[in-house]
């Protein structure tokens, strides 16, 4: 069942932290809010514009396992409002997340607009489908034009986002990024001094 973000990360040992340490007021009652695992333009824009992401998995040990993953612009697809997903290409070929997956298919992705200092994690149900197992939807997941073949399909089920604040976000730039901010601040009018 999909539910807030509030409600997978408030535990009680989490919400006795946030009483100690006085901030339970702030989020008290946040576990009743709207169930937030409906995609909205917000969302998707930041969704289809990253050109990486980190996705943390749990093994059958109990530890957690983050990764990176990085690919063109807009590898991270919408397949509708409440799935995403992305093509997976041949790496070191240690398969610690598809593993996890396979075992344990809950999964957090942490994605990083550096230059708006935003950043969204979703909480999901993950799945690896093999790419010949499901060829229509890797249409869907599999960049146009990108050289690399795809191996396998990772597929999230949301059930959860959440938004955090901007602070303490450094703003970083791609060179692409680097060059448009430059040409716009060449274009706009100098001041009189």
């Amino acid at each position: 069942m999909n539910k807030n973000f509030a409600t997978y990360t408030f535990t009680d040992s989490v919400k006795a932290a946030q009483e100690h340490y006085g901030s339970r007021k702030n989020y008290d009652g946040s576990e009743d809010d709207p169930d937030r695992f409906i995609l909205t333009p917000r969302e998707a824009a930041i969704i289809t514009t990253r050109d990486s992401f980190y996705i943390s998995t749990v093994g059958e040990n109990g530890w957690p396992y983050l990764q990176h993953r990085g690919g063109p612009k807009g590898f991270l697809r919408i397949i509708n409002e409440r799935t995403i997903g992305f093509a997976d290409y041949k790496g070191n070929r240690q398969f610690i997340s598809t593993g996890n997956l396979n075992s344990h298919s809950k999964a957090l992705l942490f994605l990083m607009d550096y230059p708006t200092r935003q950043r969204v994690k979703i909480w999901a149900h993950g799945t690896v489908i093999d790419v010949a197992d499901d060829p229509e939807l890797a249409k869907i997941l599999v960049p146009e034009g990108y050289e690399n073949k795809a191996e396998r399909l990772f597929v999230f089920e949301i059930q959860a986002y959440d938004w955090n604040c901007p602070q303490h976000i450094t703003p970083r730039y791609t060179e692409e990024e680097f060059e448009e901010l430059r040409k716009q601040q060449s274009v706009q009018p100098k001041q009189p001094t």
